[in-house]
């Protein structure tokens, strides 16, 4: 009982992210709490997906598995990476459909979508855009105390994007780049209302 309670605090006093590591036979979650500079894992997972069920099976899988995991946690943001460009078509076809099936679900629930390569995801968790996925797993380890055995990889590479996002929103360049967006859009409509016979 107080594991419950002490839950619901957590998801009621923090910025909930849902990171997303998509795939076709994987596909890894995992979900963090943010308040002020602390990260605290809540659960990380990969949803297995059978390679004998036919591919739109496995997309129902995908489907409600998001559901779930949303319903339980009641995540602010929702981030996933993105697709690797391979040279495999259909492999990329049925990953895009694993990513987009995700991606609508949460938007489906009204909950902001961002999407981040490969790199990006390694150069904000390391410093190092060609970091390999155990580079990435110990500075996870550092920044959010998780525990020292390896996890499947899908599962923390789902972690890496959560966090790659809690860091792309407070880093100084977002706040600069977000001010500088506003001054715009604020410029904008003043010569619009200034302007009214201008604009067509």
């Amino acid at each position: 009982m107080y594991d419950h309670f002490l839950k619901q605090f957590i998801l009621q006093n923090s910025q909930i992210i849902l990171g997303v590591d998509p795939g076709t036979l994987a596909m890894g979650y995992g979900v963090i709490a943010v308040n002020g500079r602390d990260i605290e894992l809540l659960e990380m997972d990969a949803i297995k997906l059978s390679a004998k069920k036919d591919h739109y099976e496995r997309l129902h899988i995908i489907q409600q598995r998001i559901i779930t995991i949303i319903s339980t946690f009641h995540p602010h943001h929702f981030a996933i990476e993105a697709p690797f460009f391979g040279k495999n078509v259909q492999s990329m076809l049925k990953l895009g459909r694993a990513q987009g099936v995700a991606i609508a679900v949460a938007m489906q629930a009204g909950i902001p979508v961002t999407e981040y390569s490969p790199r990006k995801i390694k150069q904000s968790i390391t410093g190092n855009g060609n970091a390999d996925k155990e580079q990435v797993w110990k500075m996870l380890q550092r920044i959010a105390n998780l525990p020292p055995a390896s996890p499947a990889f899908d599962a923390s590479d789902a972690v890496a994007v959560a966090v790659c996002h809690q860091f792309q929103m407070t880093s100084p360049m977002q706040d600069k780049q977000s001010k500088a967006e506003r001054k715009t859009k604020s410029s904008w409509e003043n010569f619009i209302a200034n302007n009214p016979g201008r604009v067509r």
